[in-house]
């Protein structure tokens, strides 16, 4: 029966970002923050996988000491414990640091047979923890899974790609990340919540890890995108030379 990893990044509520009027800074003083969409896709499939083939799941995280209050969502989900790897200079990891940092964690103190990882994270989506954490490990990787099955002692796994879809098998231990349209993931109740509060966290600092960490990026500011529309109208009978002189002159094409 495997035993199953699921990773999770908590995350700003994009819902509550607002900028300020007249700049394009944004608020943040005020937001909440929640489990990454993508990777409550990963927690579901990881305890629907359970379901099906035994096992045990258990969910991984890792963050500054404020990133606890995400651990009670994620054992909400089903995971029956979850590993908290966190210290307060985890600000701005970027991806191989986090990935890096994980791997310690797992190596050293985590027994594993499939990890499972969202597609991207819902602030940097930079879609590189995932692989580079199975690079790290030295494991089988599988992405944008939309399909999982377990057989035996290997994860077979249908991949949405450009031309289609293909099957794919990995034998355990694995690393996967999976799609948003793998499932659906299931809201928690008020009975699982307050379960959650009982289920076991190993917490486990820089310190446990011995590993030499020293942050590479330094978050300056954070600016709103805006959009603007010209709203220029072009007479059909004009044909299409003044379109492409408005889009030269605009800069979207040369």
């Amino acid at each position: 029966m495997p035993k199953i990893i699921t990773c999770f990044k908590w995350v700003i509520d994009q819902a509550d970002i607002k900028s300020e009027p007249g700049s394009n800074r944004l608020i943040l003083d005020r937001v909440d923050y929640k489990i990454s969409d993508y990777d409550r896709n990963a927690i579901e499939e990881a305890v629907r996988l359970q379901e099906v083939y035994g096992g045990s799941v258990a969910a991984l995280t890792i963050g500054t000491p404020a990133a606890r209050k995400s651990l009670k969502d994620a054992l909400a989900r089903g995971p029956e414990q979850a590993y908290f790897v966190h210290d307060a200079s985890f600000n701005d990891l970027e991806p191989a640091q986090t990935a890096s940092l994980l791997a310690r964690a797992l190596d050293s103190q985590i027994d594993y047979d499939l990890i499972i990882c969202g597609e991207g994270s819902g602030d940097l989506y930079a879609q590189q923890v995932g692989p580079r954490l199975a690079e790290n490990l030295n494991l089988p990787c599988i992405t944008q899974a939309r399909k999982l099955t377990i057989q035996e002692n290997q994860v077979i796994a249908e991949r949405k790609v450009e031309e289609g879809i293909e099957v794919v098998a990995a034998p355990m231990p694995c690393l996967v990340t999976v799609l948003p349209e793998i499932n659906t993931p299931r809201i928690p109740g008020l009975k699982d919540t307050l379960a959650a509060s009982k289920k076991p966290v190993t917490e486990i600092s820089l310190q446990d890890l011995g590993q030499y960490y020293e942050p590479c990026l330094k978050t300056i500011d954070l600016q709103a995108t805006t959009m603007e529309r010209k709203c220029e109208k072009f007479d059909p009978a004009d044909g299409l030379n003044k379109l492409a002189q408005a889009l030269v002159k605009a800069a979207a094409i040369s």
